[in-house]
């Protein structure tokens, strides 16, 4: 499957697949189209990776991100801004 930007995903086929986490990058637009489809299926979502903050989103670097698993249990995130320094959001991360 191609996305919007040009990158591609590509599906196994195997019953010997483990969970990953999949981060999207995307613009504002569609994480409001994407988190909006998120609580319309009413997925349970997440404000950081370890499901800590149970309905909540992240304001990280500036931007939004959320956590939330699709039905084969990968953690997928939409987050609005590229990871940055650890250190500048210490108060946010690990919460």
């Amino acid at each position: 499957m191609r996305t919007s930007n040009g990158v591609t995903l590509d599906f196994v086929d195997s019953k010997d697949v483990r969970t990953q986490h999949y981060a999207f990058l995307v613009d504002d637009a569609e994480f409001d189209a994407g988190f909006a489809k998120v609580k319309a299926l009413g997925i349970p979502y997440y404000a950081r990776p370890d499901k800590s903050g149970p309905g909540e989103i992240n304001r990280l670097w500036g931007g939004r991100g959320v956590y939330f698993e699709d039905p084969n249990g990968h953690l997928l995130e939409l987050i609005t801004k590229p990871y940055g320094d650890l250190a500048s959001c210490a108060d946010q991360v690990g919460r």
